[in-house]
């Protein structure tokens, strides 16, 4: 019987750790009293499996990894320094960059320089933007489990799932939003939405409640590809958003989605799923489809098997070769 790699790692995205916790491995991660960034442990949203651990932050430097796991800038400059013993911060490590750069979008280097960390980014477009400073760079696209819920589309309005989205702005296309609203019914649901919105709707509850809207609107400029986008893609909602960043490369316009970056375009195409439900059915079967391939749960967590066991065993064989 094989050993199950050991991975520690911080719960910054609950979403995605849910979805990584899906693979052959355990994976432990550190909890501290007032749950700050990276510490809540497991939490009571996501329905995680015995394999995700938590570790009270004291007692970290006491346990055996595998490999380490960094997902933020604070992990990697601060968090390794404060919580793992020096014989750990020697273990194989991978930072996992869930974003596209804040700075300069084509000249900012990434934090990581050293050849011995594998950096994987979430999309290619991130990939390409970044200046990965030479060192090994791969990609590992979203992988999402599909919802039991489908797609019924009786409500005849969209809906935009983006937490925080007040206080974002443009980035995500606050400006959008609000212009898009004025001509659209929306409804916008997320952490943080003040007066715009619905509140949140947790995670396990999201797919039954956006599952009834005519389309998913997706207004942001310029971030990651969206983890709610996929998983409506995934239930055979109609996606409308701005063809930038990785969605242009995940939506065919007028196929299995709209994406425009003219926004009366894609206004122009909201009132024709509105008009036309048995239309907004058609685009989001294409779209689910195409979800059903790109973002299959048992290719995401083969690819992060084969990544973790890639980089465990290219230590071990150093240290062999060292001796």
């Amino acid at each position: 019987m094989k050993q199950r790699p050991k991975i520690f790692t911080w719960h910054i995205h609950g979403s995605y750790l849910f979805y990584l916790s899906q693979g052959d491995y355990d994976i432990y991660i550190p909890t501290r009293a007032g749950k700050p960034e990276g510490y809540y442990g497991r939490g009571e949203t996501f329905p995680f499996g015995p394999n995700v651990i938590e570790v009270p932050a004291e007692l970290v430097k006491y346990q055996q990894f595998d490999c380490i796991l960094f997902q933020t800038n604070q992990n990697y400059l601060v968090d390794q320094f404060e919580i793992l013993s020096e014989e750990q911060r020697n273990l194989p490590k991978i930072y996992l960059e869930h974003d596209p750069p804040r700075g300069h979008p084509t000249d900012t280097r990434h934090i990581v320089q050293d050849p011995t960390i594998t950096l994987v980014h979430v999309t290619h477009f991130n990939k390409l933007m970044w200046d990965n400073n030479e060192v090994p760079a791969t990609v590992i696209e979203h992988g999402v489990i599909q919802p039991e819920t489908t797609y019924t589309g009786k409500l005849n309005k969209g809906i935009v799932v983006i937490n925080n989205l007040p206080s974002r702005g443009r980035l995500l296309g606050l400006d959008v939003f609000l212009e898009v609203r004025k001509h659209i019914p929306l409804d916008l649901v997320g952490m943080g939405t003040g007066e715009l919105g619905l509140g949140e709707v947790l995670h396990p509850q999201l797919p039954e409640f956006i599952s009834q809207y005519r389309f998913f609107f997706n207004p942001i400029r310029y971030t990651s590809l969206g983890l709610a986008v996929c998983e409506a893609m995934m239930m055979g909602i109609p996606v409308v958003g701005l063809a930038t960043t990785e969605l242009a490369t995940v939506i065919e316009n007028g196929h299995s989605g709209y994406i425009h970056t003219d926004i009366n375009y894609l206004i122009a195409q909201m009132k024709l799923l509105l008009r036309d439900v048995e239309h907004a059915r058609q685009l989001g079967e294409k779209g689910r489809e195409t979800a059903s391939q790109k973002f299959n749960i048992s290719r995401f967590t083969q690819q992060w098997e084969q990544l973790f066991l890639a980089v465990i065993n290219k230590q071990q064989s150093l240290l062999i070769t060292e001796k």
